[in-house]
Parts: structure tokens; C-alpha cells; sequence
């Protein structure tokens, strides 16, 4: 068995949940089958395993209006994909930004094809800021790839209800494969330097955000919160890669507000971060929040739990099934609008109530130590990649049959 992962994002190109997916299941299905990975970058292992190749696109000389350039880009690139010879048993596609690439795998090479449900372009009309009539091209492109597909993995129950809901597809087609954490590489790490590195005070509690800034991860909804949060306490942003420059401005003018009502301190970090910086950060917050308006699984929160960090999150999608209201975090609901289910009723409401979930664990560090080795210990028994793993070869072995 030997299968072909596509994806816009692979390491050292790594910025999003998607990414981190595909880097971690593709190094642990190499235990089991022969793994290839078509990435967009300049990648080169390809005798490897998992071997990676990668494909860079000039759009320098593209006169389509800017939004429209990432849409092509990626469209060239799946080609590439395909006019390098393909040896697999099966192609797995990761992201819109890969369909295409996987449809004409499995058309063209005679292969089952496999997609993982990340996200759901319909459920993210915001991307039409990014990608103006683009967006109405990746609502197709999914489209087609879900319904054409062989099996089409979701990451959670509810993202199983989205894709059978949206979409014309078997349900015996859509099995539920969660996301994992490598516990043996996320542990509880102290390491003071790297806090005042990003003029972090270690002697002073502190909430955390790790994230774009994206409509979909709700960052604007904890800046707003910020002036609720007890002042003792500092708020550290670890955001960037905004999808728009509106939006970045946006948020430059909403902390600069936070900043003005906010007795404590607030460390925006725009900036990329290693992994090990991340997982210091995990360490030492008191409380990692996860205010994402849309969130089907939620990647984030298992690397917070892995490092004993209690978690406040809305109740979306997947975060509802990984965070155990009262054991691990809090949950706290979006009431979201019946018209616009993309947005908070009242935006002001749930920043406020954000901030009293927050607070409510600030004032309770021993409930807050109970929660992280309660989450610790959930990721640990629940979210290995190597269970991952076998389950995702073991489909391969049943679609690559039907083939």
C-alpha cells in the first residue's frame, strides 16, 4: 500500500491545523504503508518515508486581480501534482487548496481518493474578503471533490452533520477519524527566558491565544473581552498571517482600544514562533482561550491540554467533543445569530462572557492544576496519532478494495 498525501501546507511551510495534520499523520502512517506527500513549497526528500515533494508557482507575472492569485496558484500546482508521474495506491487530499489536485489523481491514474474534512467552505463566508470571486470557485471545487470521492474523513461529529447536511454523499462514506497530539513531544515545559524573551512577566499569571488572525478563530472577540479580564493577569496574542490587511488593521486598532481600558499587560506576538516557544507558552499560561466563531476540530486545544493548560473555549464544532465542560475547561456558548449563524448575537455578551469563564479559573489556580492533568491525561488516552494512523491505512485498505 502506498499512498499520496496532497497539501498546501508541510514542514518547514506549516501555519494552520491542516498543516500540522498532514505532518503528523504522514510520519506515523510511515510505520504502516509507503507515504508520498505533493506539497506547495520547494521540498525535496523523495527517498524519504514519508518522501515529500514540493511545487512552487510564479504568479509574479498573473494580471487577475491580487485575490485571485492564490486561487490559480494553487490550481498550477495541483497540476504539477499530477504531471509527475503517480505511483499510488491511493490519494489523500487535505484543503480546497488541494482538490483539484486529488479529482484529477483519481480521473486520470484510476485511484480511489480519500478527504479529509478540515473545514468547510460554506461555512466560512468570510474567505469571500480573501478571495473575492474565488471563494464561489472553492465552494464548487469542494463541492465536486465530496461528492466524487471514495471516503471523505471527518474530524468530528458535528463536522460529519455538516458534510451529510451541505453535501449529496453516503453516509457509509464519511467516517469519523479525530485529529491527535504527540504527547511524547507537547509536555509541560518551563522556561523563563523564552517569556521574557517575548517581554512576558514570569512571576504574573497569564491567558493565552495561539492563532491567525482569521474571522474564523474569533481573536477580535478576547481583544474585546480584554477590558473584563482582571488586571493582575497578563493576556499574551501569539497571532499573525492576518488573511487580509483589513483585518490586520482591524485587530491593530482593536488591541490599541483593549490596550487603553486594560489595567494589565497585553504581548502581542506577530511574529512565527518554534514549536518548542509554543509549547513554553502552553506551559506557563494559566489559561489558554479559543474563541473561534467556526472551529470543526480544533488542533490548538489538544497541544494546551497535552501541556496541562486548562482551556475556555466557545462551544462550536469539534471543541465541544475535546474539551469536557468542568473536567478540562470551560465552554462557553457563542448564541449565534439565526440569520448570520457566523456571527455572536451579541458580539458584546460574549466577549463579556469570555472574560467571566477566564476570570472565574484566574481566581482558582488549584482548579486550574486539576483541569490540566485532566486534560493532559484525555489527549493521552484519546488522541494518539498512532491510533489515528491505523485507522486512516485501514480505510485505505477498504476503498483501495472497492476500487
Amino acid at each position: 500500500m502506498k499512498s499520496l498525501l496532497l497539501s498546501n501546507e508541510y514542514p518547514p511551510h506549516v501555519y494552520g491545523g491542516a498543516g500540522i495534520h498532514v505532518e503528523y499523520l504522514s510520519r506515523e502512517m510511515a510505520k504502516f504503508c509507503d507515504v508520498e506527500v505533493r506539497c506547495f513549497g520547494e521540498q525535496d526528500s523523495p527517498a524519504t518515508n514519508p518522501a515529500a515533494l514540493g511545487f512552487a508557482t510564479e504568479t509574479s507575472g498573473y494580471t487577475c486581480p491580487p485575490p485571485l492569485k492564490s486561487v490559480f496558484g494553487a490550481l498550477d500546482k495541483c497540476l504539477q501534482f499530477n504531471t509527475t508521474n503517480i505511483d499510488a495506491d491511493v490519494v489523500h487530499v487535505h484543503t480546497w487548496y488541494a482538490h483539484f489536485g486529488g479529482i484529477l489523481a483519481s480521473l486520470n491514474y484510476g485511484i480511489p481518493l480519500a478527504l479529509t474534512v478540515h473545514s468547510l467552505e460554506p461555512l466560512r463566508p468570510w474567505k469571500r474578503e480573501q478571495l473575492g470571486g474565488g471563494y464561489d470557485f472553492t465552494l464548487w471545487l469542494e463541492k465536486t471533490a465530496i461528492e466524487m470521492a471514495d471516503a471523505v474523513i471527518a474530524v468530528s461529529k458535528e463536522t460529519k452533520a455538516d458534510i451529510l447536511n451541505l453535501f449529496d454523499v453516503d453516509e457509509s462514506k464519511v467516517p469519523i477519524i479525530y485529529n491527535g497530539i504527540d504527547p511524547d513531544e507537547y509536555v509541560p515545559t518551563r522556561d523563563d527566558d523564552v517569556l521574557r524573551k517575548f517581554e512576558i512577566d514570569p512571576e504574573k499569571p497569564f491567558v493565552l491565544f495561539v492563532g491567525r488572525i482569521t474571522r474564523q478563530k474569533g481573536i477580535i472577540h478576547l481583544v474585546n473581552a480584554i477590558k473584563h479580564i482582571d488586571p493582575n493577569c497578563q493576556v499574551v496574542l501569539c497571532a499573525g498571517a492576518p488573511d487580509t490587511p483589513e483585518i490586520g488593521a482591524e485587530m491593530r486598532d482593536a488591541v490599541e482600544v483593549a490596550r487603553g481600558s486594560f489595567g494589565g499587560n497585553i504581548v502581542w506576538i506577530d511574529e512565527m514562533v518554534s514549536n518548542y516557544q509554543k509549547i513554553v507558552l502552553y506551559s506557563h499560561a494559566s489559561v489558554f482561550c479559543c474563541p473561534s466563531i467556526y472551529e470543526p476540530f480544533g488542533i490548538i486545544n489538544l497541544e494546551a491540554m497535552a501541556c496541562e493548560t486548562p482551556i475556555v473555549a466557545s462551544k462550536v464544532g469539534g471543541m465541544k467533543e475535546i474539551i469536557i465542560d468542568g473536567e478540562t475547561g470551560l465552554h462557553v456558548p457563542l448564541d449565534q445569530h439565526k440569520e448570520s449563524p457566523f456571527e455572536a448575537k451579541s458580539p458584546e455578551k460574549f466577549a463579556a462572557d469570555l472574560a467571566e469563564a477566564i476570570n472565574s479559573l484566574l481566581k482558582n489556580p488549584s482548579l486550574c492544576e486539576k483541569m490540566g492533568k485532566a486534560g493532559r491525561q484525555r489527549v493521552q488516552e484519546h488522541f494518539s496519532w498512532t491510533a489515528i494512523a491505523r485507522e486512516t491505512v485501514d480505510l485505505y485498505q477498504k476503498i483501495a478494495k472497492k476500487g
